[in-house]
């Protein structure tokens, strides 16, 4: 589980106006992310272990009776995921945003990880770098790209729910980025991604991000499918 900044108890059952709660969580696993495939732009499903997973994060979530919104990256994994929850919170409209996708990884896209570095080795060393302007060939993203569209995106959101409580359905890159905007000077490590991990972001004027929540999988417990995705690093989807 990754470092955890707050408990995953933590009561969101109410918010303060001066702020919007973000409940952000990874998207279900996908056979893909079993394989440890890399899977970024492309479209893949999610599996029976992800859509047991997706049930089970959104009864969790169903007890938040605030949720106001729920966004998601237009992927089927992370889309799926999201209609989940929202059927089970009051059967809210889930709002599609491209810009919340995983990053584009180029010509690693479709690889099993293990064997990106023989197969693609210039792509798996510009993915490996550690300078954060590098596009990874084959028309991948740099983190830089990455960071830019999906804090712009959450910020955005935020913006227009002020006071408020959404949900976002997303990918591991992202949510790495997202605790990388929130963490700016405090030196925090975003660890290990699990998939329907719950991660709650407050977002206040002037653009202050806090986190409340990290790496909550609580209402996995007892489960076998806790720890069987593939973990939400650079090379997660």
């Amino acid at each position: 589980m990754a470092d955890t900044h707050s408990s995953g108890d933590a009561d969101l059952n109410s918010v303060d106006r001066t702020f919007t709660e973000v409940v952000v969580v990874r998207h279900g696993e996908t056979e893909w992310n079993a394989e440890k495939r890399i899977q970024g732009h492309l479209d893949i499903d999610l599996n029976d272990v992800g859509r047991q997973q997706a049930v089970a994060v959104a009864e969790r979530l169903s007890g938040e009776s605030n949720i106001s919104a729920i966004y998601s990256s237009d992927l089927k994994r992370a889309l799926e995921t999201a209609q989940t929850i929202a059927s089970r919170c009051g059967g809210l409209e889930v709002i599609q945003d491209p810009n919340l996708r995983e990053r584009h990884l180029g010509d690693l896209q479709g690889l099993v990880y293990s064997e990106a570095p023989k197969i693609k080795t210039k792509a798996y060393e510009a993915l490996q770098s550690h300078r954060k302007d590098v596009e990874i060939p084959g028309g991948g993203e740099s983190l830089n790209q990455l960071y830019e569209r999906c804090t712009a995106s959450l910020q955005t959101i935020a913006s227009k729910h002020r006071g408020e409580r959404v949900v976002v359905v997303t990918h591991g890159g992202v949510i790495r980025a997202l605790h990388q905007r929130a963490s700016l000077g405090n030196g925090r490590r975003a660890g290990r991604i699990l998939n329907v991990s719950v991660n709650v972001f407050h977002l206040s004027d002037p653009d202050k991000w806090d986190i409340k929540v990290w790496g909550d999988v609580g209402h996995l417990n007892g489960a076998n499918y806790l720890d069987s995705g593939f973990g939400g690093d650079r090379t997660s989807g």
